[in-house]
C-alpha cells in the first residue's frame, strides 16, 4: 500500500513537472530562450512591420504612376538580379493592401512602416507635371484602412525609388537640383497624408542607397567605376557615393525644416531619418584605438550619417581618408542639417568583423577602400554566427545590443525606432506550403534579437519601436524574389496568396501576452 502510495505521489509529481516545462516551454515558444512579451517592454512601446513601395505595390504602369530608377533598372539591367525579375507586379499590394492591412491586424501590430512611391504623386517627379490624383487616392485609401483596423502608420518619403524623369534630367541626387524637387514633393505628402500620418521618415538607408548605387553599381541607378563589381558603363565609385549622401542630408534638412515650420505644430506628428548600421568587432580582441577598423567601418556608415545630423560635419576619419572628395558643409548648411530630426530611425540586421587593411597602392579611388577595413563574416573560416540565405546576414544578436548602446553614448542617446529587423531563408520551391510555413530560424532570430534590444533598453538606450521585415514575403532588390524575408508567405504561383508562417503566429502570441 505504502510502495504503491509512493508511485503514485511520484506520478503526481512528474505530472507536476511535465506541466511546469510545458508553461515554460510555451512562453518561450519551444526556442529555449528566455521567455519574452510586449509586457517586457516599457508601456507604450510600438511593435509594427514594414514594407517599401517598390517591393510591395506592383501596379508599376497603373493609376497614372511615373517609372522610377528602379523600374529602369530592372528592365535594362535583369542580368544583374538573381532571377531576372521585377517589381512589375511584386505582391500587389496596390489592389491587395486591404488584405495585407487585415493580416496586420491579426497578427496585432500597432503599426506599419510603408513608403509612398514618389512617381506615384508626382509622375515626372516635380511639380510642374501636376499631382496624380489617383496615387494620392491610393495612399489615403491605405492610410483610412490602417486606422480603421486600429494600426498606425509609419510612412517613408523615400526608399530609393526616385523619379526616372528626374534621373533624365539632371542625373537625380548627383545634382543640388534634387533638393527642391524632393521638398515639393514631401510636402504634398504633408498636405494630403499628415493629418493622419504622424510619424514622417524622409529617407530609407541613404547608406544603401548611395554605395550599391553609386559606389558598388548592384542597384538602381547602377553607377559605378567601370572595375566596381558593378562593371558600370558610367560613374565614378570614388566621388559619387559621398556627391549624393550630401544631396540626400541637405534634402533631408530642408524637408525637416519645412515641415516643422508649416506643418508640425497643426499636425502635431514627428520627422525623422532611417539609417542602417551593421555592427563591426574586432577579430584579434585587441584593445581599440579610436581610428582602428572596426571604428572606421562605423564612421564611414553610421557616422557618416549620424555625425553631420548630431555634429553638424562628417566624421574626422571620413576627412582624413577621402580628403576633398568628401563634400563639405557651408555655415549655414551645418546648422541646418545638425539636430535636424525627432527620432532616428535604425536598421540593424548583422555583425561583421573589420580588419584593417593598408593604404591602397594603385590610383582607383574608391568609396569601397576608403575605410581601410576588410569586412567580413568570417574568422578562421568559421562565421561570427549563423549565415541566413543572403550572403551578408550573420545572425549576431549581441551587436544589436552593442550598437544600440554605442548610439546612446556617442550621439547623445537619440529618440530611436528600429524600423527594421529580420532574416530570409531561401525560396525553395521544392517545399510543400506546410513545409515552407515552418521557419523556426526566424522566430529565433526575432527573439533573440528582442531579447537584446530589453536589455540594451533597460541599460538606457532611448528607443521606442520596433519593426520587424517584414510583414510579407517580396522583391528583395538585387536577390529578386530568391529569398523571403517574410513573416508571412506569399505564394507566387498561385495568384499571391497570403499565409501565416510559424513566425507570425509566434508575433501574434508575443503581442497578446
Amino acid at each position: 500500500m505504502a510502495a504503491r502510495g509512493a508511485a503514485m505521489l511520484g506520478r503526481l509529481l512528474l505530472l507536476q513537472l511535465l506541466l511546469l516545462a510545458a508553461a515554460s516551454d510555451a512562453a518561450n515558444n519551444g526556442t529555449g530562450l528566455p521567455p519574452i512579451s510586449r509586457k517586457s517592454f516599457p508601456k507604450g512601446f510600438i511593435f509594427g512591420t514594414a514594407s517599401s513601395a517598390y517591393q510591395y505595390e506592383g501596379a508599376a504602369r497603373e493609376g497614372g504612376k511615373g517609372p522610377s530608377i528602379w523600374d529602369t533598372y530592372t528592365h535594362e539591367h535583369s542580368e544583374k538580379i538573381i532571377d531576372g525579375s521585377n517589381g512589375d507586379v511584386a505582391i500587389d499590394s496596390y489592389h491587395l493592401y486591404k488584405e495585407d492591412v487585415r493580416v496586420m491586424k491579426d497578427m496585432g501590430v500597432d503599426a506599419y512602416r510603408f513608403s509612398i512611391a514618389w512617381s506615384r504623386i508626382l509622375p515626372n517627379g516635380s511639380l510642374s507635371g501636376g499631382v496624380n490624383r489617383e496615387g494620392v487616392r491610393y495612399y489615403n485609401n491605405l492610410i483610412d484602412e490602417l486606422l480603421l483596423k486600429g494600426v498606425q502608420p509609419f510612412g517613408t518619403l523615400f526608399h530609393w525609388d526616385t523619379p526616372q524623369a528626374l534621373e533624365d534630367k539632371y542625373e537625380g541626387f548627383l545634382s543640388p537640383n534634387i533638393t527642391n524637387d524632393y521638398k515639393d514633393y514631401a510636402e504634398v505628402c504633408f498636405k494630403e497624408f499628415g493629418d493622419r500620418v504622424k510619424h514622417w521618415i524622409t529617407f530609407n538607408e541613404p547608406w544603401t542607397f548611395s554605395t550599391s548605387g553609386y559606389a558598388s553599381g548592384v542597384a538602381a541607378p547602377g553607377r559605378c567605376s567601370s572595375w566596381e563589381l558593378g562593371r558600370c558603363s558610367v560613374g565614378d565609385s570614388g566621388k559619387e557615393p559621398y556627391i549624393v549622401s550630401h544631396h540626400q542630408l541637405l534634402a533631408h534638412a530642408e524637408t525637416v525644416r519645412l515641415y516643422k515650420e508649416k506643418y508640425q505644430a497643426t499636425q502635431k506628428g514627428n520627422i525623422g531619418i532611417t539609417l542602417i548600421s551593421h555592427w563591426y568587432v574586432d577579430p584579434s580582441s585587441r584593445s581599440k584605438s579610436h581610428f582602428d577598423a572596426p571604428r572606421r567601418a562605423t564612421d564611414f556608415q553610421l557616422g557618416w550619417f549620424m555625425d553631420p545630423l548630431t555634429k553638424g560635419d562628417y566624421p574626422r576619419s571620413m576627412r582624413a581618408l577621402v580628403g576633398n572628395r568628401l563634400p563639405r558643409f557651408t555655415k549655414e548648411q551645418s546648422d541646418l542639417v545638425k539636430g535636424a530630426f525627432d527620432f532616428i530611425g535604425l536598421n540593424y540586421y548583422t555583425t561583421n568583423y573589420a580588419y584593417n587593411l593598408p593604404p591602397p597602392n594603385g590610383l582607383n579611388a574608391t568609396y569601397n577602400t576608403d575605410a581601410r577595413a576588410n569586412l567580413t563574416g568570417f574568422r578562421n573560416g568559421v562565421p561570427i554566427g549563423p549565415q541566413a540565405a543572403s550572403t551578408w546576414l550573420f545572425v549576431y544578436p549581441r551587436g544589436f545590443r552593442e550598437l544600440l548602446l554605442y548610439v546612446k553614448e556617442a550621439y547623445g542617446n537619440p529618440t530611436v525606432y528600429i524600423t527594421e529587423n529580420g532574416i530570409d531563408e531561401h525560396n525553395n520551391k521544392s517545399l510543400s506550403l506546410q513545409e515552407a510555413l515552418k521557419d523556426d530560424a526566424r522566430i529565433e532570430y526575432h527573439h533573440k534579437h528582442l531579447v537584446a534590444l530589453q536589455s540594451a533598453i533597460r541599460d538606457g538606450a532611448n528607443v521606442k519601436g520596433y519593426f520587424a521585415w517584414s510583414l510579407l514575403d517580396n522583391f528583395e532588390w538585387g536577390n529578386g524574389y530568391s529569398v523571403r524575408f517574410g513573416i508571412n508567405f506569399v505564394d507566387y504561383t498561385d495568384g499571391l496568396k497570403r499565409y501565416a508562417k510559424k513566425s507570425a503566429h509566434w508575433f501574434k502570441d508575443f503581442l497578446k501576452k
